[in-house]
């Protein structure tokens, strides 16, 4: 996993609320259990027509907007617990989900997955909505060691809540696999200690 400290993009929004994972990718494109590759799936049935041409009027296809930050609009995740939402997200090039709120499922995926989910107020969401919308330009900053999400345009910031573990993980660059590694003198020392 790419380790992330701090992070200052523009972003791409996002503003529809309750998208589930049959709209962040179609399941009729889950075939594959590599992660890489689902970045052309990622929204399919919003970013193409039904003979595979580009929606011009969606996000995606719109160059104005290009960042590692989605901006998303409340409740996004619902649904299935398909993983590949995840992967679709990360393999697209987004290293962060901001949204006021994310179906837990998804929010362990995408954390799984080397993607960073911040939850913020509805009234902060807003207020980045508003933003972007008045500054396709701007900027918005993530500091993960001090869990705090800035509007760089309007110096308004927010802390975000985000599990130890998973936090200890990002910084490191960890997946679950490299986190036990990484203790592995310290299981050996305590198998060692123990009597069995």
């Amino acid at each position: 996993m790419k380790q992330f400290i701090k992070l200052t993009s523009r972003i791409v929004p996002l503003p529809i609320e309750n998208v589930d994972t049959d709209q962040i990718i179609p399941a009729r494109f889950l075939k594959d259990t590599s992660k890489i590759g689902y970045k052309k799936y990622l929204f399919h049935d919003w970013r193409f027509d039904a003979d595979g041409k580009p929606k011009a009027e969606f996000v995606l296809n719109n160059p104005t907007y290009t960042g590692e930050i989605l901006l998303a609009g409340k409740n996004f995740g619902s649904g299935s617990s398909r993983e590949h939402a995840a992967w679709a997200i990360a393999d697209y090039g987004f290293r962060v989900v901001i949204s006021s709120y994310f179906a837990d499922i998804f929010k362990n995926n995408a954390m799984n997955n080397g993607v960073l989910p911040i939850v913020v107020s509805e009234a902060f969401l807003a207020e980045l909505f508003e933003t972007v919308g008045e500054d396709v330009s701007m900027t918005i900053s993530i500091d993960l060691p001090n869990q705090e999400v800035k509007n760089n345009t309007t110096g308004n910031s927010e802390h975000f809540e985000i599990n130890p573990y998973k936090k200890e993980c990002f910084l490191n660059g960890f997946d679950d696999i490299d986190y036990l590694l990484s203790k592995k003198d310290l299981i050996e020392e305590y198998e060692q200690k123990r009597d069995f």
